[in-house]
């Protein structure tokens, strides 16, 4: 599987939103609508951890609204608007890093250092859904792999009919883009939970080395995919 820019960012998505699920008493940092399930679990389990999944929906729809205003005012100066969200992700990672190894294990998810610290990974993964959206419009998202999984299986299903021509073409295409997305994605969260296990908060240094190699490889965005 060659890496390109959405593979690394769902590579990154997976293990960001593993490991923030599993330092953060269950707070999805990538999947941010998924805190409304965890929400709910903690407040009838008297769980932790409530606060951060309440903050993560709003902070989510700001950062994505200040993204979309950058964009307008980089492209004003002429300003590079991948390359400077790459690498507002890139910042907002180490900081995340820093703050987890400074003040983790969190032993209590409504701390406000945990709070603090989960709010930063949410602010990044917003710019990485924001990037997906705006930049990466032709590749599967790189953060919820519900519709992915779904066209892939609606592809399967094409085959198993018996597609043929540029039909069958398109599906191939398709299923190579997606499929590799979807294992991306799958291998982050392998990755995310194993490396949690294994050093604790120290994996947050990974997250920033993801998207240091994405930025490397900005230009490698893919074709448009057969729809």
């Amino acid at each position: 599987m060659k890496p390109n820019v959405p593979k690394l960012l769902s590579l990154n998505a997976g293990f960001v939103d593993t490991m923030g699920f599993l330092m953060l008493h269950g707070l999805f940092t990538a999947h941010v609508t998924g805190n409304f399930v965890t929400l709910g679990a903690s407040m009838a389990q008297g769980a932790s951890g409530a606060v951060a999944k309440l903050l993560a929906l709003p902070v989510f729809c700001v950062v994505v609204v200040a993204m979309r205003l950058l964009r307008y005012w980089l492209l004003a100066w002429g300003l590079p608007v991948l390359r400077t969200f790459l690498g507002l992700m890139l910042i907002l990672l180490i900081v995340s890093a820093a703050l987890a190894i400074y003040w983790g294990p969190f032993h209590d998810g409504d701390t406000w250092q945990a709070i603090a610290t989960g709010m930063m990974l949410v602010t990044a993964m917003s710019i990485q859904n924001a990037v997906q959206k705006v930049h990466l419009s032709n590749a599967p998202p790189t953060t919820l792999m519900t519709g992915t999984t779904t066209q892939i299986m609606l592809d399967v299903a094409d085959l198993l009919h018996g597609a043929s021509g540029q039909q069958l073409a398109d599906i191939k295409a398709r299923l190579s883009v997606m499929a590799s997305s979807l294992a991306a994605f799958a291998i982050g969260c392998m990755i995310g939970a194993l490396a949690y296990l294994w050093v604790g908060v120290w994996c947050a240094v990974i997250p920033p080395l993801l998207v240091l190699w994405t930025s490397l490889l900005r230009d490698a965005v893919p074709a448009a995919i057969p729809q």
